[in-house]
């Protein structure tokens, strides 16, 4: 296979390495955000339950303040109807006390229903705390991993666009340009194997002569449909296997 053969496929190669890493580089970034933006959203429910929860209190601390002052109205007045000189102001100082203890009920019926929400507002923030400590961990452990991963990522994208580099620079100008057109135009895909007298690019079936033109790799040629440059890789056989290296390698 000549030179020019060997270092399109070999820029494909890096050229396909680079494009993987670009877009594992640039998603990263992305999956950090969303673990994140997700992290937050757990916080927000969790202080919308505390929220909740101190509202519930208060409610339940005022309205066992408003028993306590309702009782402590119905002693003076239950003093002052023994006191009554008369029925009808006995029977006034009744009804006031049984408006009272109306109130009282009232405001009793209400602070059971305020602790039994307590108990479940209770459960649901001790249970979203501990989810919550459990998910920031993983959330580090996660954001560790990714800056890793992006560092080993970047050293990788340097070494193959210095790869890339060398073999330009070996690869001839006129070759190459074509390549770049090639690539601009096929969104990257510029060379194609061409296997039994197919373009495995297209699925052209080549011309007969044009086929064996094509399998002596003695120069570049390109797809009569789609434009790629062709290459062909002969079958390795059995006994010729583990000796020599690989026709593109």
């Amino acid at each position: 296979m000549i030179p020019d053969l060997r270092l399109a496929i070999h820029l494909q190669s890096l050229d396909q390495r680079i494009a993987e890493l670009e877009r594992e580089i640039a998603a990263l970034p992305r999956h950090i955000a969303e673990i994140e933006k997700q992290l937050d959203q757990h916080l927000r429910r969790l202080e919308a339950d505390r929220s909740a929860l101190s509202g519930n209190q208060k409610e339940l601390k005022k309205l066992e303040g408003d028993v306590q002052v309702q009782e402590q109205k119905i002693s003076k007045l239950k003093d002052q109807a023994l006191q009554a000189k008369t029925n009808e102001v006995y029977r006034a100082f009744q009804h006031e006390i049984e408006f009272c203890e109306k109130e009282v009920r009232k405001f009793e019926d209400r602070i059971l229903d305020l602790m039994s929400e307590s108990e479940a507002l209770e459960k649901n923030v001790r249970a979203a705390e501990a989810s919550l400590k459990t998910e920031k961990e993983q959330v580090e452990r996660e954001k560790k991993d990714t800056r890793d991963r992006t560092a080993i990522d970047r050293k990788q994208l340097a070494e193959s666009q210095a790869g890339r580099g060398r073999a330009v620079s070996q690869v001839s100008p006129a070759v190459y340009a074509a390549y770049e057109r090639i690539r601009r135009k096929r969104g990257g895909a510029v060379v194609a194997e061409v296997v039994e007298g197919l373009c495995t690019a297209c699925h052209l079936v080549l011309r007969p002569q044009f086929y064996q033109d094509v399998r002596r790799n003695e120069e570049v040629l390109y797809c009569e449909s789609c434009g790629r440059i062709l290459y062909y890789n002969p079958p390795v056989v059995a006994d010729e296997a583990a000796p020599g290296p690989s026709v593109l390698s």
